[in-house]
């Protein structure tokens, strides 16, 4: 059995949706995982946003309009008059539950439950869509299977038991449809995967399931070499390692949850990154296969933040680093790049919640810089430390003016840190020097 996911994108209209149910409806049993429809979770976002800043009008407001807009949708999608009616009235239930949310006190939690709601609208329309055109169907609710522990991490031993009691219990169907993004964490309360994270809900249950594929469908025809947003004549990579889509995805790549490959990487379970829009492209297969050495792909990594920490004490003095590296564990605060000499260590962080913090505890040991509006831009493929044309690279060095350089942490990525205002020039030009477009 295959697992499909479709992104919002590809359910965010009625004719997104008909392209969706023709590419699954195949004859061949499979589960779809579904991201709600796109706008809906940066609306919920604001939502939620204004009970925090106190303001319920205006998300009263929102909530309307958002209610009108999706009965619009159903009446275009659904003309039998019975699954219309209980479509209505289920999002009317969901609309009613955030006009309540509204009077409440802000929590996480609340805002955990207001996110949750984009999944269920779109999986519960979707279902009824393929229903009324006589498609075996049957909805898969993610929050009777779907957990993560006390870490934020999935907990597969409980997701594989219980997601084999919703499927006994359930219908047997040619279709089954789930909610991506959405699940509960260790204390029953809603939570979710993060941004993207339906990806991550396909392959966690793609690896539950023994998948013969995992397929994640977008707006876009695979992976490309490099940011169509910045930079001209890329093309979609037609094969990556799970290793060398995990640094991209990483690193910037949006077409994918960085998380996404983990869960299938150790049972080889091959994930294809497909366009909805154009499904017979080729897309981008990830799998075990890393036969084919270099430099693959660019990708880009904005909101960085570098930090120097300079100390006279770090000459051959053993437990300095540690020292460090407990402040940021104390803070909850990943490292990204890391660079050491005899007197100084610079390294990067993408969250700067506890910057502050970080460093009035950084200064009680050693001298600190810190520079923000960085960029980390990534390049990736299999063994391209020791690839001979690696040295292309270098070509940038006299155009662009580089903060860091990680090179020899991982066979499959040299990571630059560079200003952003340098990122789209820097994009371009690493294009031009390794995609062969500029003659060295």
């Amino acid at each position: 059995m295959k697992v499909l996911k479709f992104g919002g994108t590809s359910v965010g209209t009625v004719k997104n949706m008909q392209h969706v149910k023709d590419i699954i409806t195949d004859g061949t049993k499979k589960i779809v995982v579904l991201s709600a429809m796109s706008g809906t979770t940066n609306t919920l976002v604001s939502i939620a946003s204004d009970i925090f800043n106190k303001t319920p009008n205006q998300a009263v407001d929102t909530i309307n309009k958002m209610h009108e807009s999706y009965f619009v949708v159903i009446d275009e999608l659904l003309v039998d008059d019975s699954f219309n009616s209980d479509v209505k009235n289920y999002a009317t239930e969901i609309f009613n539950f955030l006009l309540e949310a509204t009077y409440l006190e802000y929590s996480k939690n609340l805002e955990n439950k207001i996110l949750a709601q984009g999944e269920l609208l779109s999986t519960y329309m979707f279902n009824a869509y393929l229903k009324q055109e006589g498609i075996s169907s049957s909805l898969l609710p993610a929050l009777d299977f779907m957990r993560i522990n006390s870490a934020k991490e999935p907990d597969l031993v409980s997701i594989k038991e219980k997601f084999g009691g919703v499927l006994e219990t359930t219908p047997e169907s040619d279709i089954y449809i789930t909610q991506g993004f959405i699940c509960l964490d260790e204390n029953d309360d809603v939570s979710n995967l993060q941004r993207g994270g339906s990806d991550y809900t396909a392959t966690i249950i793609g690896a539950v399931i023994h998948a013969e594929e995992v397929q994640i469908w977008t707006d876009i025809d695979g992976m490309h070499n490099n940011d169509p947003r910045f930079v001209e004549n890329t093309h979609p990579i037609s094969n990556l390692s799970f290793d060398e889509a995990a640094e991209l995805a990483y690193f910037g790549a949006k077409i994918l949850h960085p998380q996404t490959v983990l869960p299938v990487r150790e049972d080889g379970i091959p994930v294809r990154l497909k366009n909805t829009m154009d499904p017979a492209a080729d897309g981008t297969l990830i799998s075990s296969d890393t036969s084919e050495n270099g430099i693959k792909a660019i990708a880009a990594k904005d909101n960085i933040t570098a930090i120097k920490i300079k100390s006279g004490r770090m000459l051959q003095a053993y437990g300095f680093l540690k020292k460090v590296f407990e402040v940021f564990e104390t803070y909850e605060t990943s490292i990204d790049m890391i660079t050491t000499s005899e007197v100084a260590v610079s390294l990067t962080i993408d969250d700067d919640k506890n910057l502050d913090r970080i460093v009035s505890e950084l200064e009680k040991i050693a001298s600190i810089e810190v520079d923000k509006n960085q960029t980390i831009v990534c390049l990736v493929g299999h063994s391209i430390v020791s690839h001979d044309s690696t040295f292309k690279l270098f070509q940038i060095l006299q155009d662009v003016k580089i903060r860091m350089i990680s090179y020899g942490g991982s066979r499959n990525n040299i990571s630059l840190l560079i200003n952003s205002n340098d990122k789209i020039t820097t994009l371009n030009k690493l294009n031009d020097y390794l995609f062969e477009l500029v003659t060295l």
